[in-house]
């Protein structure tokens, strides 16, 4: 399979795509993806997505990914990576907190920006970046940095949330490795445990709970419940997999337990849930 490295600490590409398949390729880097105009299906790491005018995605290091073209696509790239973010000028404070947010997006399908007041500014800051760039006026590389910032710390705010996640100022090393152990171990319900987690991070499990709540605004359990919860209904939206094989995914017994666990956080059954969200226009099945 393709890898396409960046030699710059960011670029910027605007081009249109008349019809067919794009390669399926990884990345060692960030990329940005804005429809400009045009219809078609994003597939990233096996699910499919279709898409269509203002929609964003953020594909991350090593995810698999590639556009199918239905109708001519007008495409704004913004590809970045680590050190642009470290040296960009985002205040320090932030950085840390940018980077893991960034690297913690879920590789999902499906367009990021969820918050409906940020989508709408995205659109003329996507459309005065494509202007300083062709138009290299005066200033122009000082602008486009400023909105690039902008750009990268909006996709940021609406991941957060996304996430379930209030990372803060305090938040530190620990907290990020806690959250980063959670997600790559979500599967596995026997390591997120008080007790494993304890014992794997070296602390007592009264300041677990303490330390997680202060360091990311919600609860260890809560925040679990939440992450569990979230992937579950994207498998459901964006996947063709039986409810047997999400119930050996994520390790849950068996099918009613997966059917009590979903209904006590979205009130209705997963099977209610996917043929609700079927009908949706804007997503399709892998």
């Amino acid at each position: 399979m393709k890898r396409e490295d960046l030699h710059e600490p960011f670029s910027i590409e605007y081009i249109t795509v008349n019809e067919g398949p794009r390669e399926g390729h990884k990345h060692s880097f960030f990329e940005l993806a804005y429809i400009v105009e045009g219809s078609g299906i994003q597939c990233i790491n096996k699910s499919r997505f279709a898409y269509l005018p203002g929609h964003m995605f953020l594909i991350t290091p090593e995810d698999c990914h590639s556009f199918e073209v239905e109708t001519a696509t007008t495409f704004f790239y913004l590809r970045f990576n680590n050190i642009y973010i470290r040296e960009s000028g985002i205040l320090t404070s932030n950085v840390k907190k940018l980077e893991f947010i960034l690297q913690n997006a879920n590789h999902k399908p499906g367009c990021i920006l969820k918050n409906i007041v940020d989508k709408q500014v995205v659109k003329p800051l996507v459309d005065a970046i494509i202007r300083e760039y062709e138009n290299r006026d005066i200033y122009n590389q000082e602008l486009i940095q400023q909105y690039v910032n902008t750009l990268i710390v909006l996709v940021a705010r609406n991941i957060a949330k996304f996430l379930h996640l209030e990372l803060s100022d305090n938040t530190d090393q620990r907290a990020a490795n806690i959250l980063n152990f959670i997600q790559a171990n979500i599967y596995y319900p026997e390591r997120l445990r008080a007790e494993y987690l304890c014992k794997h991070f070296n602390v007592s499990i009264n300041y677990l709970g303490k330390y997680f709540k202060q360091h990311t605004g919600s609860t260890l359990q809560k925040y679990i419940v939440q992450y569990r919860q979230t992937l579950i209904e994207h498998r459901l939206i964006h996947s063709d997999k039986r409810l047997g094989e999400i119930v050996d995914e994520f390790g849950f017994t068996d099918e009613s337990h997966l059917n009590k666990f979903f209904r006590n956080n979205k009130g209705i059954s997963p099977k209610a849930f996917r043929v609700k969200n079927f009908a949706r226009p804007t997503v399709m099945a892998s």
